[in-house]
């Protein structure tokens, strides 16, 4: 399994480590063999060894240039950083990138051998459409995008589930995770309202390898008990 934490724009450095600590400190307690990510904010950053895959949210595609406000390849060599995020819903909806500026930026990374988690995901009002529609939303989402790339993971995160409380049906995730297995034989993760009530009955479904988990990644706790339980999923 896959066990993602994305802070987004959450936490300082200090809340951070102390995260990191706790988290770190269980992954190696408990023998997890499971790969464990988290993405902190840019701020948070630091190059330590460590049990668990620091990542990005977000990077520009570029060595370093005048790219105001962003973070650029040169800065992320700085701390050993090899893992982003890709697509996911709230930069393109809520912060404006165009299916072309995403696929620049994935084959950027994918150049500099970086794994890449991508996004897919649909908003409720495509979801209401029904399924040709909603798998032609995102299979658009798709061009560009090399599925054949090696380090390629796959999160399908439906829009209108993220930070909602409202996750899909099991038949929803299954019938997604069915199609996009078809495009791909990368990891797929399912993220959108994960939460530890949920984790595990997500982690059992056909074709999920793991998890992408927002708000409710925020407590090192919380985290650290999915990451049990995806562990105790091995064991039966």
């Amino acid at each position: 399994m896959i066990l993602c934490a994305n802070f987004k724009a959450n936490k300082t450095r200090q809340e951070t480590r102390a995260y990191m600590a706790v988290v770190e400190s269980f992954v190696a307690a408990n023998e997890i063999e499971d790969t464990v990510m988290v993405f902190p904010p840019f701020t948070a950053l630091e190059h330590l060894s460590r049990n668990v895959l620091i990542g990005v949210q977000n990077a520009y595609p570029a060595q370093n240039g005048a790219y105001t406000g962003e973070i650029t390849l040169e800065q992320l060599d700085e701390f050993g950083i090899k893992t982003i995020l890709i697509g996911h819903s709230e930069r393109r909806h809520v912060l404006g990138e165009t299916q072309e500026q995403i696929a620049a930026k994935f084959r950027f990374f994918a150049e500099n051998g970086f794994v890449i988690i991508y996004c897919v995901g649909e908003p409720i009002e495509v979801r209401e459409l029904g399924d040709k529609a909603l798998m032609q939303y995102v299979d658009a989402q798709f061009e560009g995008i090399d599925c054949n790339y090696t380090d390629l993971i796959i999160a399908y995160e439906p829009v209108w589930a993220i930070g909602t409380g409202l996750t899909p049906t099991t038949d929803q995730i299954v019938t997604m995770h069915s199609a996009l297995r078809a495009k791909t034989s990368a990891p797929l993760l399912y993220g959108g309202s994960v939460k530890v009530d949920n984790a595990q009955s997500i982690m059992e479904l056909d074709n999920v390898d793991g998890v992408l988990v927002g708000s409710a990644s925020l407590g090192a706790n919380d985290f650290c008990e999915m990451i049990a339980l995806a562990a105790e999923l091995k064991q039966v």
